[in-house]
C-alpha cells in the first residue's frame, strides 16, 4: 500500500480525491482497462465494512461528517458517518456544494456548443470577448481555458487572503462572473497579475478559465449560465436533486453541513453561502448520474467527449509539464477531468471540488466498471490540502484485505 500512497500523495489536490468508486457486494472482480496498454486492472468486489471504516472521521482529518457512493456493474455501496457536531446521522444521499465538480457540468456545455458550431474550441478569447483580458496576455484558446494550458492567473491571485473569522463572515458574498475577472484581471489597490506561461506550453491548475468560459457560455446563447446547465443537463437527465443557486443561499434538505472553525476552534455552519453563477448543489446519487451518463455518450458527441480525455502535448507531441503538485511534473487534465493512472495499471478519471466547508470528489473509470463520489464536511479553509479520506477510500476499493491490517 506504500506505492498506492506515494501514487496518492504525487497527484496533490485532485489526485488525493481519486476515490475508488462502485456499488454493491458479494459480486465478481472487476476488470478496468488501461488506456494506454489495454491491458486490464482487476479490481476485488466492494467490502462494505471496510468501505465504512474508510469514511470515519479520525481526529487528523480535520472533518466532521462525510458522505459516500461506490459503484461497480451489479454492485452498489452507499455509506454515511455521524455528524460530530451535531451527533446526528447523516443520510447517504443528501445534498453538498460541490465547488469545482461544477467545471466539468460547465465544460460538457462548452462541448456541446463546439459540436452544434456555435463555439469554435480553436477560436480565442480575443476573438470572441475583445477587451476582456488585458493587453499583456497572448492569444488563448477556448480548449486552453477548458484544459488548464491557458497561462492565466487564479481567481484573485495577488488578493491578502482573509482570517477565518472574515471568510465565515463574508460567506454570503456573491460575485458574477465579471466581476470576478475584473477584479482578477484589473484589481484596484494592486499590481494586475501576468501570464503565467505561453498558452498552450504547460498546464497548470486555473478556475478563471473557466469563470471566462461561464461568460462565453452566457454570451453565446444569451442565456443565464444556469439555465443552460438545467435545460442541457439536468432537465434531460433526470438530475432532479442538483440545482445551480446562483444568488440564493438556501440548502435543500436534506443537506451534509459544511463547517469552518473560526480563530477560537468552535466550528461554525457555513452551508448556507454566496459563490458565483457556476456555483452547483448536487447529491451523490445524482453525481453517480451524471458520469455515467457523460461517459456513456448521452451528453456530447464522440469527438467532443473525447477531448475531456485528451491530456495537451508539444509540438513533438510528449505531455506538456505541469506546474504544482496535481499531476506528477506532466499534465494529467484533459478538458475539466483529471486521469489517475493506478498502481499496476488502469486509469480513473473525474474532478475534485471545494467549497467553504466542503471537500469533494467524482470519479469513474472510463468503461465505467468503477466509478465513485464522496463529500467530506471540511473544517479547513485550505482548499489545496489532501483530504485524506479520499486516499483511505481508494484503498478500501483496490486492496480492501490491505486496508483492513
Amino acid at each position: 500500500m506504500k506505492l498506492l500512497a506515494r501514487r496518492v500523495a504525487a497527484l496533490g489536490l485532485v489526485g488525493s480525491a481519486a476515490i475508488g468508486i462502485g456499488a454493491g457486494s458479494g459480486a465478481q472482480a472487476v476488470a478496468v482497462s488501461n488506456a494506454g496498454t489495454g491491458a486490464a486492472k482487476v479490481f476485488p468486489s466492494l467490502d462494505p465494512p471496510t468501505l465504512q471504516a474508510a469514511i470515519e472521521p479520525r481526529p487528523a482529518d480535520g472533518s466532521s461528517g462525510a458522505i459516500a457512493r461506490v459503484g461497480e456493474p451489479g454492485q452498489l455501496w452507499k455509506g454515511s458517518t455521524l455528524d460530530s457536531q451535531t451527533g446526528r446521522k447523516i443520510p447517504a444521499n443528501a445534498h453538498f456544494h460541490i465547488g469545482s465538480i461544477s467545471k466539468v457540468f460547465e465544460t460538457t456545455v462548452v462541448l456541446q456548443l463546439a459540436a452544434e458550431h456555435r463555439i469554435d474550441l480553436d477560436r480565442t478569447v480575443q476573438q470572441y470577448m475583445p477587451g476582456l483580458l488585458p493587453d499583456t496576455f497572448q492569444q488563448i484558446t477556448i480548449r486552453e481555458l477548458i484544459n488548464y494550458t491557458s497561462g492565466l492567473p487564479d481567481v484573485d491571485e495577488g488578493k491578502p487572503a482573509q482570517s477565518a473569522d472574515e471568510t465565515i463572515a463574508n460567506r454570503y458574498e456573491y460575485r458574477t462572473f465579471d466581476d470576478i475577472i475584473r477584479n482578477t484581471l484589473r484589481p484596484v489597490g494592486r499590481p494586475w497579475p501576468g501570464p503565467h506561461f505561453v498558452p498552450g506550453t504547460e498546464q497548470e491548475y486555473n478556475s478563471l478559465g473557466f469563470r471566462i468560459a461561464g461568460r462565453l457560455i452566457e454570451q453565446i446563447t444569451g442565456h443565464s449560465f444556469r439555465r443552460e446547465v438545467t435545460e442541457r443537463i439536468l432537465k434531460p437527465m433526470q438530475l432532479e436533486q442538483t440545482s445551480v443557486p446562483e444568488d440564493n443561499p438556501v440548502m435543500p434538505r436534506p443537506y451534509l453541513h459544511g463547517y469552518v472553525a473560526d480563530s477560537h476552534g468552535q466550528a461554525v455552519d457555513v452551508s448556507e453561502q454566496g459563490g458565483d453563477p457556476s456555483n452547483m448543489i448536487s447529491t451523490p446519487a445524482d453525481l453517480d448520474r451524471f458520469i455515467t451518463a457523460l461517459f456513456q455518450g448521452r451528453l456530447l458527441p464522440p469527438a467532443q467527449l473525447n477531448e475531456m480525455f485528451t491530456l495537451p502535448k508539444d509540438n513533438e507531441g510528449k505531455l506538456v509539464p505541469f506546474i504544482g503538485t496535481s499531476c506528477n511534473k506532466v499534465a494529467c487534465f484533459g478538458a475539466a477531468l483529471m486521469s489517475t493512472p493506478l498502481p499496476g495499471g488502469g486509469v480513473l478519471w473525474g474532478k475534485t471540488g471545494h467549497d467553504l466547508g466542503y471537500a469533494n470528489g467524482m470519479f469513474a473509470a472510463r468503461d465505467l466498471s468503477l466509478r465513485g463520489i464522496y463529500s467530506v464536511s471540511n473544517l479547513s479553509l485550505d482548499f489545496g490540502a489532501p483530504t485524506p479520506l479520499a486516499n483511505r477510500l481508494l484503498t478500501a476499493v483496490v486492496a480492501p484485505a490491505a486496508r483492513q491490517r
